[in-house]
C-alpha cells in the first residue's frame, strides 16, 4: 500500500495547524516538567548504559525545534549544531526552553496551511516535508522525553504523569 501523495490528488485537512501547534506545545510542556524534574547534578551527569545524560538530550531538543521552525519560515538553510550555551545550569535550560516554545508559537503563524506538503531539506542535510520534520521534532521529542522518565525511575523519582501536558 502506497502512502505517497500524487500532485493530482487533493488532500482533505485531518487535523488544523492550530491544533498541531497545541499538541506539540502540551508535549513541550510535559517535557518542561520532565526536566525541571532531575536534580541538578543529575541532568547534567547521570546516564544509564553508555546513554548520554539527560541535558545532552535536551540539547538535541533545543538544537532541532526553535531553529528547525525559523529555517522552515524564512527558507534560510543553517547548520545543526547540539552546542547549547546554558553552562550547565538548569535553570538556564529552562529559560532557554521557554525561549524556543515562543520562538515556535511566534513562527508558527508564519507557515500557511499550504507550506506543509512543500518539499525541504532541513539543516541542508533532512530531506522531508515541512509537515514530516514538524512531525519529527515532535517525535524525537517524545523518544527523549521517554528516556529521561528511565532515567528519573532509576534515580527513584517519579516522572511526571505521561498524560499530563496541561499548563505548568
Amino acid at each position: 500500500m502506497s502512502t505517497a501523495i500524487s500532485p493530482n490528488e487533493q488532500v482533505a485537512q485531518v487535523i488544523l495547524p492550530a491544533e498541531l501547534l497545541t499538541h506539540w506545545q502540551g508535549h513541550r510542556t510535559l517535557t518542561r516538567k520532565v526536566i525541571e524534574a532531575f536534580p541538578e547534578k543529575d541532568f547534567f551527569e547521570y546516564s544509564i548504559g553508555g546513554m548520554r545524560p539527560f541535558s545532552k538530550m535536551v540539547d538535541e531538543l533545543l538544537s532541532i525545534a526553535g531553529p528547525g521552525i525559523q529555517e522552515i519560515v524564512s527558507g534560510k538553510q543553517a547548520a545543526f549544531t547540539e552546542e547549547v550555551a546554558h553552562g550547565n545550569s538548569k535553570s538556564k535550560v529552562l529559560e532557554l526552553w521557554d525561549e524556543a516554545t515562543e520562538e515556535i508559537n511566534t513562527n508558527w503563524t508564519k507557515i500557511g496551511v499550504d507550506k506543509f506538503h512543500e518539499i525541504i531539506k532541513l539543516f541542508g542535510q533532512y530531506e522531508g516535508t515541512v509537515q514530516s520534520s514538524i512531525l519529527y521534532f515532535i517525535d524525537n521529542e517524545i523518544h527523549h522525553r521517554g528516556q529521561g522518565y528511565v532515567y528519573l525511575r532509576s534515580l527513584g523519582i517519579e516522572p511526571p504523569m505521561f498524560w499530563d501536558r496541561n499548563e505548568l
